[in-house]
């Protein structure tokens, strides 16, 4: 199975172990991700806050490119899948809108792109029981909290994924790897990624409570798929303790970390010696399953 991967600006440098566990995935499970020759930043958390078209615009641009392999685009990053979606929502609802994008482009765009997250193609396009089979090892009764975030699945008549309110698809993962998926209700709370340097007090309030109710909740970790999101839930610990004497150690790993150890991949190749919150009593635990 062929598809034309995005891996967005951070894949390629801050989210690197991100970039790395998702290659790792594809190549065990005989997914051929290719990345769109020429692509460009998606614009994500700037570009909308400034100027609707550029926001438009710039993940077109892409589209574009991905358009001409004939091929459904695949995004890992929950930021950049946003952009993507709501960039086919612009142009598919708003004719000055496409318009408009076509000028800035020279090209025009009619949002016929499919673009699915990557958890999308797992449960849909492999399928549990073959993704279970690839697996050599489980997460060995792992209690993980499962963070979707604000982006990946809102607005719901944008993005289309999952329930806004409650999504259960990275849970269904978790199960399928042997793990506890934990009922908890910041799911969908956003972390405040995008205030990360203008509002650092704000910041720190909401990982506080994130990550303070997934401890709560009994989480040995926090399984994400956005890497603002990772990196400002790994980072602000440091933060948080500081300000309220809480110390969480929690860590905070990709749901393609995850599931890289259960196929049997070192910690190392999947990045995961870059966390600041060290993972390794969940590497241990899983380490401990063999099966």
């Amino acid at each position: 199975m062929t598809y034309a991967y995005f891996p967005g600006c951070s894949a390629h440098s801050t989210a690197r172990d991100m970039h790395e566990s998702t290659l790792a995935v594809a190549r065990v499970l005989g997914l051929d991700l290719v990345e769109p020759e020429g692509w460009t930043c998606c614009g994500a958390t700037a570009a909308h806050q400034t100027d609707r078209v550029l926001a438009a615009a710039l993940p077109s641009a892409s589209l574009l490119l991905v358009r001409d392999m004939d091929k459904d685009m695949v995004v890992n990053c929950a930021a950049c899948y946003n952009r993507m979606k709501t960039a086919n929502h612009e142009v598919l609802s708003n004719p000055v809108m496409r318009e408009c994008v076509a000028d800035a482009l020279d090209r025009d765009y009619d949002g016929s792109v499919r673009v699915r997250h990557l958890i999308e193609v797992l449960l849909d396009d492999v399928g549990l029981e073959t993704l279970k089979r690839s697996f050599s090892r489980s997460l060995n009764g792992l209690r993980v909290a499962c963070y979707y975030g604000c982006l990946m699945v809102r607005p719901h008549e944008v993005t289309g994924f999952d329930d806004p309110e409650n999504p259960t698809s990275l849970d269904r993962l978790v199960t399928a790897m042997g793990g506890e998926s934990l009922d908890w209700p910041h799911k969908v709370e956003c972390c405040g990624g995008g205030l990360s340097l203008t509002r650092t007090d704000v910041v720190i309030r909401l990982a506080d409570s994130i990550i303070g109710m997934a401890r709560a909740a009994g989480a040995e970790c926090i399984a994400v798929s956005c890497p603002m999101c990772q990196s400002n839930l790994d980072l602000r610990q440091r933060d948080i303790e500081r300000e309220t004497g809480k110390l969480y150690d929690m860590p905070i790993m990709y749901f393609t970390q995850l599931l890289g150890l259960c196929m049997g991949y070192t910690p190392e190749e999947l990045g995961m010696n870059r966390l600041m919150v060290s993972p390794e009593r969940v590497i241990r635990k899983i380490g401990e399953s063999g099966k």
